[in-house]
């Protein structure tokens, strides 16, 4: 069958690709920009079971580049990392444009993943999902509805930001939402359901919530995560915190973007419980408990074998769109700061030590200095270091990294590229080459900076003196760790 993925690049899509190629579909993946697909991570095999297809959705012109003959439809589109309060009009543009073009074709059916939606007074959050849900009807074509929980997997949101609430304080000051009930669903098991539904006349026009078995609280979340990871932890409950600093705690003490964290706590006031229930008897699998669906992310994590993650998102402003048209780092108008050390070591292991910089291993030198400018980025609104690393040992374009995002990671060409994620006036690129020189090979360390106006070329010479420190012994140190 042609079944075709929309948000493939995504943190479900990714994971969803593999299980529909596994099962002997041809897979049409829909990305804004192909140069970020991860033509890499699969087989010539696996290549030969998918197609991958360049169109925004948000934008009438690009359904004409899609195809007509299909038999499924997954809807994985969402713009909940966009700035709070614009992500609506966003998600209800972008339904409406898929709608006029799913009619004209031959698909029997559309699956969409939303959020369990069962109160009367939602966030926005959850009121965009359910407009989306109610956009995708007016198709005529059966549409299956699955409205999940917060899910529990390697790299999802729900699942990182536990872990750094529960890794980072013994004792948490915690807001009234912790008193919500969830019913918190194994990334497995929604998988599972996604493709269990596919074609099964039983699920056509019929809406059902996602959950596990577990039916626990914010706070039992929180403490049921410490007791697997083996820690003590005190949570003391106050009764008055705005949705406006209980965004803003989860911000500075989460690895979560400012708008992503107001619009989650915006949602935690609704009970998310299974109330629409026959899910089991359309697609019959075993559900993981929450303690379980932790200890199968640690070992994901273990194994560095973490397939996606949310923090993947783009989240600067001028990267919304096309990030990757970033590649051509400019030459002009900028200020660089170039380091060239020789070596004759393995090439393999100073490539090795470039595609393992930042995150846990940290960027080689003055690891404090690098520490207190994500502090100061955090402050002024950026993402600071908190988001680390998708996976040690590895790097792909799209990847965030620290305040840095991945635009290029060519082993091949011994090439590595970041564009700067954090608040600057201005942009910052840092770039890795590894190139011939007549002694043997040399690493090739340049920084660009393109200012803007006069503050961006104060900032640059604020911050030389530090550069000046900073850059030399990092070049020097990824040669020789």
């Amino acid at each position: 069958m042609n079944i075709l993925l929309t948000g493939s690049t995504g943190y479900i899509g990714r994971r969803l690709l593999p299980a529909l190629v596994h099962q002997g579909h041809h897979v049409i993946c829909i990305v804004r920009d192909k140069r970020r697909f991860d033509y890499d991570d699969f087989d010539e095999t696996f290549l030969e079971h998918i197609t991958v297809l360049e169109a925004d959705l948000s934008r009438e012109s690009d359904l004409t580049r899609l195809p007509g003959e299909i038999d499924v439809a997954y809807y994985l589109i969402h713009s909940l990392t966009q700035s709070y309060g614009r992500f609506e009009e966003t998600e209800q543009l972008t339904a409406s444009n898929f709608v006029q073009y799913i009619t004209k074709t031959k698909c029997r059916q559309v699956i969409y993943l939303g959020g369990i939606a069962n109160d009367d007074n939602l966030s926005k959050h959850l009121a965009s999902r359910k407009n989306v849900e109610n956009e995708l009807i007016r198709s005529n074509i059966p549409v299956t509805v699955l409205r999940a929980a917060i899910i529990i997997g390697s790299g999802s949101a729900s699942f990182e930001i536990i872990r750094d609430l529960v890794e980072k304080l013994p004792v948490m000051i915690a807001p009234k939402w912790l008193k919500s009930k969830c019913q918190p669903i194994s990334i497995r098991n929604v998988i599972g359901y996604l493709t269990g539904v596919m074609l099964n006349e039983k699920a056509y026009n019929k809406v059902f919530d996602l959950g596990g078995p577990d039916i626990l609280s914010y706070r039992e979340m929180l403490l049921k995560y410490a007791r697997v990871r083996r820690l003590k932890r005190l949570i003391i409950s106050v009764p008055v915190l705005s949705p406006k600093i209980s965004s803003l705690w989860l911000y500075f003490v989460t690895s979560t973007a400012y708008t992503l964290a107001r619009n989650l706590v915006d949602s935690m006031k609704n009970d998310v419980i299974v109330q629409n229930h026959g899910i089991h008897e359309v697609v019959p699998i075993t559900l993981l408990s929450f303690e379980e669906s932790l200890r199968r992310a640690f070992s994901k994590i273990s194994q560095k074998s973490v397939i996606s993650s949310w923090k993947d998102a783009i989240s600067h402003h001028a990267l919304d769109k096309n990030f990757l048209d970033y590649v051509e780092v400019p030459q002009y108008g900028c200020f660089h700061d170039v380091r060239k050390v020789e070596f004759k070591r393995s090439t393999a292991d100073v490539l090795k030590n470039v595609w393992q910089i930042g995150g846990d291993r940290g960027w080689y030198f003055g690891n404090f200095l690098w520490k207190i400018r994500g502090v100061m980025d955090q402050l002024a609104g950026g993402v600071g270091l908190r988001r680390g690393r998708r996976d040690q040992l590895d790097l792909k374009a799209g990847d965030s990294l620290d305040f840095w995002r991945v635009l290029l990671a060519d082993r091949k060409k011994m090439h590595l590229l970041l564009y700067a994620e954090m608040k600057l006036p201005g942009e910052a690129w840092l770039e890795f080459r590894i190139r011939d020189c007549p002694s043997g090979k040399m690493l090739v360390q340049r920084a660009t900076f393109r200012p803007l106006g006069l503050w961006g070329r104060v900032y640059w010479y604020l911050v030389a003196p530090f550069h000046n420190i900073i850059f030399p012994k990092m070049a020097k140190n990824i040669v020789t760790y």
